[in-house]
């Protein structure tokens, strides 16, 4: 396990190894001492190739998360909105894949998205957070201030992503 720092503070890089055979494949995901964070909760999502989920944060018990790709490809997106950051407002993205092994740390205080590149994409999250429902929020994908190259032409999107605010809109109120 190979942890590699981003040009935004807290937010890193890790890249793990493949060991394959003719049997298949052995990965390791996640090793907590090497990072330095505990995960109290964890859970998969799969998405089809073009659906954009996010921007979601929580306002309310927000959630580090540690994000992998257990099959598929996808652009995962980073939002950094912690106001006494110097990197408030800028994104950071990254290609995730079951190839690459490579897996994103993003700490309490990011807005997270990501997009499907492949036909099927299965993604497994580890949070330093339980969901709190209430304190669930989202930007928009697509915001022109943010300038964030999805490089997915027609994304499929929840009702939800659709309506979300924009940064200025949220940051305004």
């Amino acid at each position: 396990m190979k942890i590699v720092k981003t040009p935004i503070k807290d937010l890193i890089i890790i890249k793990n190894e493949r060991f394959e055979d003719s049997r298949g494949y052995f990965r390791e995901l996640l090793i907590e001492k090497k990072i330095n964070k505990k995960f109290c909760f964890s859970v998969i999502s799969a998405s089809k190739k073009n659906v954009i989920r996010g921007l979601h944060f929580q306002v309310k018990k927000p959630q580090g998360k540690f994000i992998s790709v257990i099959k598929g490809k996808i652009i995962d997106v980073a939002l950094d909105l912690r106001r006494n950051s110097k990197t408030f407002g800028k994104h950071f993205k990254v290609i995730l894949s079951d190839k690459n092994c490579t897996s994103v740390y993003i700490p309490e205080g990011f807005a997270h998205g990501f997009g499907g590149l492949d036909k099927e994409n299965i993604i497994a999250y580890s949070c330093t957070n339980y969901r709190f429902k209430k304190g669930e929020r989202g930007l928009l994908w697509n915001d022109k201030d943010l300038k964030i190259k999805w490089g997915i032409k027609n994304p499929i999107l929840s009702t939800k992503d659709k309506v979300n605010l924009t940064f200025k809109e949220f940051f305004k109120g």
